[in-house]
């Protein structure tokens, strides 16, 4: 910068606004309508405290294959957050597997023609569902049943200059409290 340019005083003089009386006798009203607006937003934050009846998670570009995450989400559908905890847990130390449809080995258990053991995948999940059940605390929803997984593609990032194509998924799960889906199907 130039020397002719530069002046900090100038900047400053002119912000500076010089109180006239007028203004000074406005001032103590001001305070009061102030002092209103404060209550009137503590009343109005008070009455926005709502018992919503879902909770949403939103699991962007998860580094998971989407052929997994469909198996993921068909598996968790229509139990408690959980139970749903509890069996994917179960398939970390190899109890269960989780049924897959395809090309795919056949495994042991009751009804089930062919599964895999997704173990990356089921750490992404129970992340997810760990926050979802934080989110149903804080919502109010009481014994949330996970109605909706859902898991879509994402796009999918080039590694070493196009050599790797990276696998990613969008993956949506939402809960609704237990008495709320009994009276959907009531009405249905």
């Amino acid at each position: 910068m130039t020397e002719k340019n530069y002046n900090p005083e100038q900047g400053k003089a002119k912000t500076v606004k010089q109180e006239t009386p007028k203004m000074k006798a406005e001032a103590p009203a001001k305070k009061e309508t102030k002092a209103d607006d404060k209550a009137e937003k503590k009343t109005i934050v008070k009455k926005q405290i709502v018992k919503k009846d879902e909770a949403i998670v939103n699991g962007v570009s998860v580094p998971i294959s989407t052929k997994d995450a469909i198996a993921i989400c068909n598996f968790i559908k229509r139990k408690s957050i959980d139970k749903a905890l509890a069996d994917l847990d179960d398939v970390v130390h190899f109890k269960r597997a989780i049924p897959m449809t395809g090309e795919i080995p056949h495994r042991k258990g009751k009804g089930m023609m062919s599964g895999r053991y997704p173990i990356r995948a089921i750490g992404h999940f129970t992340t997810m569902l760990k926050t979802l059940k934080a989110n149903a605390n804080v919502n109010g929803v009481e014994e949330p049943i996970i109605v909706e997984a859902v898991p879509n593609k994402a796009s999918r990032p080039y590694g070493r200059f196009g050599a790797i194509k990276r696998k990613r998924t969008h993956v949506k799960i939402r809960v609704v409290e237990k008495n709320k889906l009994k009276n959907k199907e009531k009405k249905k």
